[in-house]
């Protein structure tokens, strides 16, 4: 049996998750300075939780790129345990880390931006993995 063509959306989707990954993989770095410290459950991270929670986090969106790529079944679980953790962490976000002094309305817009983009592509992998259940394997 062929492997099932994963689409446009999808492949862009998992080259997207797998950028994503690197990104959290090297959060430990802090390329960007202290801002650059990895979010867990709505907290920057700094120091050995960043070093070790950043890398994890990341090598799970590169797994969840590799099923996305490869139409794994697998992948389906771990889009939908994702967009929870996306949502939580936004909520989370707002409450446990205060705008930074001098933040006006900039901030606001910006978060609210953010929260859509990252709920809609998160939601919107998972709902595609879940109409293409069947060509999954």
């Amino acid at each position: 049996m062929p492997a099932p063509q994963r689409g446009t959306a999808l492949t862009i989707l998992a080259i997207l998750f797998g950028i994503l990954a690197v990104s959290d993989i090297v959060k430990p770095f802090q390329f960007g300075g202290d801002q650059t410290g990895f979010v867990f459950f709505g907290k920057r991270l700094a120091g050995t939780p960043n070093m070790i929670l950043g890398p994890l986090f990341g090598l799970y969106l590169l797994g969840y790129a590799a099923g996305i790529w490869a139409m794994r079944r697998w992948a389906l679980p771990m889009a939908w345990i994702y967009v929870a953790y996306v949502i939580a962490n936004l909520v989370l976000f707002t409450f446990r880390t205060p705008p930074p002094p001098g933040a006006g309305v900039g901030w606001q817009v910006f978060g609210i931006v953010y929260a859509i983009v990252a709920i809609g592509v998160s939601v919107g992998t998972a709902r595609l993995l879940s109409r293409r259940q069947a060509d999954l394997r």
